[in-house]
Order: C-alpha cells, then sequence, then structure tokens
C-alpha cells in the first residue's frame, strides 16, 4: 500500500483531497500543526528525521496574505515564503532518497492560478506560488529518470468553507460571473486531479502546471 503525507488537510481543498485518498488504496498520512508546523523549518527537518517513507507527496498547506505592498510587513514575506515555498521544497528533499530507491515516487504541489497571473495586492502570495511552480519543473527533470513525477496543480476560485466565510452570497455570485463556467470550483474537483496524477493510470505527465479554474485563465 502507497503511503501518502497531506499537508493542510483539516479543510478544504486538503480535507477533500484526504476524504478521497481514504477511499482509494493508499495509507493517509496527514499530520496536525502540533507535528508538524510548516512554518518551522526545524519541525519540517524533524518530520523528516522521524518518518521519510513516503510514496507520495502532497503539498497542499498555504497561506495567502492580502495586502497592500508598502504595507506588508517583512514577516509576512517570511513566513508565507516559509509555508508556501521552503516546506514543500524541504519535504520534497527529504522523500526523494525514499522514492528513488523504490524507482516509483509522485510528488503533487497544490500551487494557484495566482502562481500563473496575478492580481493587485497578492505580491506575496504570487511570489511563493509561482516559486512552487518553478520548484515543480525543476523537480520533474531532476527525478523523471527514476519514475518520479511530479505536477503543480493550480486551482482557481474554489468555494470552500473559508471561501464562504470570508465573502457574501453577493460576493461569490459575482465572483462566479467571472468565470467562464459562471461557478466556483468544488474541493472535490481538485481531489479528483490529484486521485488521478498519482494513481497508476498517470505514468508520463510530469512537470506540469494545471490550472483547474473554468476557463478563468482563458479569458
Amino acid at each position: 500500500m502507497k503511503r501518502v503525507l497531506v499537508t493542510g488537510g483539516s479543510r478544504g481543498i486538503g480535507a477533500a483531497i484526504v476524504d478521497k485518498l481514504k477511499t482509494l488504496e493508499y495509507e493517509v498520512v496527514c499530520p496536525s500543526r502540533q507535528e508538524l508546523n510548516l512554518s518551522d523549518a526545524a519541525s519540517v527537518k524533524s518530520f523528516i528525521e522521524n518518518d521519510n517513507s513516503f510514496d507520495i507527496l502532497i503539498n497542499n498547506a498555504g497561506i495567502n496574505p492580502i495586502n497592500a505592498l508598502e504595507n506588508i510587513p517583512e514577516s509576512d514575506w517570511d513566513e508565507t515564503n516559509v509555508v508556501n515555498l521552503k516546506s514543500p521544497f524541504l519535504l520534497a528533499q527529504g522523500f526523494a532518497p525514499h522514492m528513488k530507491k523504490n524507482q516509483w515516487g509522485r510528488i503533487i504541489n497544490i500551487s494557484s492560478i495566482f502562481g500563473i497571473a496575478s492580481r493587485a495586492e497578492r505580491s506575496v502570495y504570487t511570489s511563493t506560488k509561482a516559486g512552487v511552480n518553478g520548484l515543480t519543473t525543476s523537480l520533474a527533470v531532476e527525478l523523471g529518470e527514476y519514475n518520479i513525477l511530479v505536477n503543480s496543480i493550480c486551482p482557481g476560485y474554489i468555494l470552500t468553507d473559508l471561501t464562504k466565510q470570508n465573502n457574501s452570497e453577493e460576493q461569490i455570485a459575482a465572483i462566479s460571473q467571472t468565470i467562464p463556467t459562471r461557478r466556483l470550483g468544488k474541493p472535490e474537483e481538485i481531489a479528483e486531479v490529484v486521485a488521478f496524477l498519482i494513481s497508476g493510470n498517470n505514468t508520463y505527465i510530469t512537470g506540469q502546471h494545471i490550472a483547474v479554474d473554468g476557463g478563468f485563465l482563458c479569458q
């Protein structure tokens, strides 16, 4: 049975991924913040030292500070880079030897459409997610010969509990009108893409940044 680590699996897209994979033939590990604090590189390294025998890594956790450029504290820049970019790098680095030994592995980085495009007040988030996409590209090239496939999934606007909490029904309706499919995505739709990319049905897709956005970036 393949072992899967999912970060940020307690809510939203992460929870949908965990729920989907638990219905399949995987041993799913979703550590708590106490077990794996992604804002603390030392915690990440300690986790890897204790358990690095994962066949599949799904870097889902992330933070998204929204602020005008002149109002962004340096601490926000530092924390967002550690959580969104450095920790996925460290986890991939830590689990790669096990994957190489087995000549099989899958790494999925949950990025964002804002790693491809952007909008005002997203400078920190876009920088980190663009970095995640760059990491995906580089790892795909480096690890491909070991049958380790690495891809980014770039969700668009997804109707998570947090989205509902932070937006009124009117605001969600307005966002929907900016999307060709005229609706926000569902967390389960992201989970389905993850399930395919880590399955035995995917043997050749690697190094891709797959937008799951209802056509938003096509405009």
